[in-house]
């Protein structure tokens, strides 16, 4: 058996699909997320700089933002702690420079919600804006708990936890994503090209091989002593099913 929500499952309370805005001056970064989390069909605005940011505030009335921190006019911070002044309290996720500890600090301090560090995968950035959604009340699943499950395996989206058979399975982060990446697209063969643009950093300059490499760690966790979940279509990629 296979169970997955679908991508557009997450939705307004009134039905419509969720809306998203994207904050950054980098293009090529805005174009991968936006391309990201209309494939979860959410409707998804970009800006590319922080006034811009504030403009498509009062004219989209987004429930959530990913929001850059540096940025040549109106950095991240001041942007959140405007909206803040507004009263306007939307989710903010942190986009942030992976050694820059202090705006982290800041921002969570600021009022942000949550944030990722610079490079990230993409799938790590819809399952952190699924979490402030639902936690925020702007959203609602089809689903109480976002749990996959594909035959006797199951993943907790939120809590992170995987059981094959009720047994608990250890994954590291990235181990985590992979698998979750593929039990969201359960019969579906996924390239590696696919794996590498959605579970690793979206500049990943590596090798295919490293795909390679992290599924055969997720079939001796996953599929040792069990009937395999996890199949290789050659030449073209992985795809992840019931056991028959």
């Amino acid at each position: 058996m296979t169970t997955v929500a679908p991508a557009s499952a997450l939705t307004r309370p009134d039905g419509s699909p969720v809306r998203v805005l994207v904050v950054d001056d980098e293009q090529m970064l805005t174009d991968l997320l936006s391309m990201a989390l209309r494939m979860e069909g959410w409707e998804v605005r970009s800006a590319g700089s922080g006034f811009e940011a504030l403009d498509a505030v009062k004219d989209f009335a987004p429930d959530a933002i990913v929001l850059d921190i540096m940025m040549p006019d109106l950095d991240g911070m001041s942007v959140l702690q405007r909206l803040r002044k507004q009263g306007n309290l939307v989710p903010v996720l942190f986009l942030t420079a992976k050694d820059a500890v202090a705006d982290r600090v800041a921002g969570l301090t600021a009022g942000g919600d949550d944030y990722v560090t610079k490079p990230f995968s993409l799938e790590e950035v819809v399952a952190r804006l699924r979490a402030l959604m639902r936690r925020a009340g702007t959203a609602l699943a089809s689903e109480p708990e976002p749990i996959l499950r594909i035959g006797d395996l199951s993943l907790n989206e939120d809590s992170h936890e995987v059981t094959r058979g009720g047994v608990e399975v250890e994954l590291t982060a990235t181990e985590f994503e992979l698998l979750r990446f593929l039990m969201r697209n359960p019969r579906r063969v996924v390239s590696k090209t696919q794996i590498l643009d959605r579970v690793w950093n979206y500049d990943f300059g590596g090798k295919s091989s490293v795909v390679e490499l992290y599924i055969s760690y997720l079939r001796k966790k996953i599929d040792a002593g069990n009937e395999p979940l996890i199949h290789t279509v050659r030449g073209v990629g992985y795809m992840i099913k019931a056991a028959q």
